[in-house]
């Protein structure tokens, strides 16, 4: 599955898509290149997914937690600054796996081997005309 985003007042459209798309599963690995918008279009989704929370990049922090109308938190993951395979380990990530709520996570491949095995992954393509392009699996 394609979504188009043609520009950043189509990313609400393109969010709630997402949502509509995601059927239950709850491990979203988001791969892109520098400032392709996965944070961007991981706000809008976190807004489509009922957070009450303003979005920013955990990049320092590593995950944010966003508190949604439920009761289950989205957790949204950046796992661009791991260095090695403790912190990863000393954070508890696979305890975020196991919780049943929603994790969404950028640079995966900073962390291959400690993924959820029901991962899916996402990518973002930046087009040639600087649009955005999500493919699902």
């Amino acid at each position: 599955m394609e979504i188009d985003i043609e520009s950043p007042d189509k990313l609400t459209e393109a969010a709630e898509r997402f949502k509509t798309a995601m059927q239950g599963k709850l491990h979203f690995a988001f791969s892109a290149p520098m400032g392709a918008g996965k944070t961007t279009f991981i706000s809008a989704l976190c807004k489509a997914l009922g957070s009450k929370d303003e979005v920013s990049s955990p990049t320092f922090s590593i995950v944010n937690e966003y508190e949604t109308d439920g009761n289950s938190p989205i957790y949204h993951f950046d796992f661009y600054r791991i260095e090695e395979e403790e912190e990863l380990m000393d954070m508890g990530v696979e305890d975020y796996w196991d919780n049943g709520s929603v994790c969404l996570i950028e640079w995966p491949e900073m962390a291959e081997g400690y993924l959820p095995e029901d991962l899916v992954d996402v990518e973002i393509r930046v087009n040639d005309d600087n649009s955005r392009t999500i493919v699902l699996p």
